[in-house]
């Protein structure tokens, strides 16, 4: 018996990223995702002085340094990021650098 070929037609197919790659996200989950980080930290910052997110990409690090941007401009207070570690990120208003870093471990 000879073999023969199937051939399917596949439509929708993409190409996946390398193990570990990221995708990038398309204009309008961009601002979607902005937006929710302006919400989530900003009401968090409110009430405790500080948040802290995971920044694990260059692009995580951009995407809350915009955000700490817009919270200072929305508050008319000076929102500062600072590294904490090699994954994370803190936003935080004045006064509230060194308390942060003393009085909250990391879960």
């Amino acid at each position: 018996m000879a073999s023969r070929a199937v051939i399917r037609d596949l439509y929708n197919v993409r190409v996946l990223p390398a193990e570990g790659a990221t995708t990038p996200l398309t204009d309008e989950e961009e601002q979607r995702f902005r937006a929710v980080l302006f919400s989530e930290l900003g009401n968090k910052i409110a009430d405790q002085g500080w948040a802290r997110f995971p920044a694990y990409t260059p692009e995580d690090r951009r995407r809350l340094v915009d955000v700490a941007h817009r919270l200072t401009t929305y508050w008319g207070q000076q929102v500062f990021v600072e590294a904490e570690d090699q994954c994370s990120l803190r936003l935080c208003l004045a006064g509230y650098e060194a308390q942060a870093k003393t009085l909250s471990p990391r879960p």
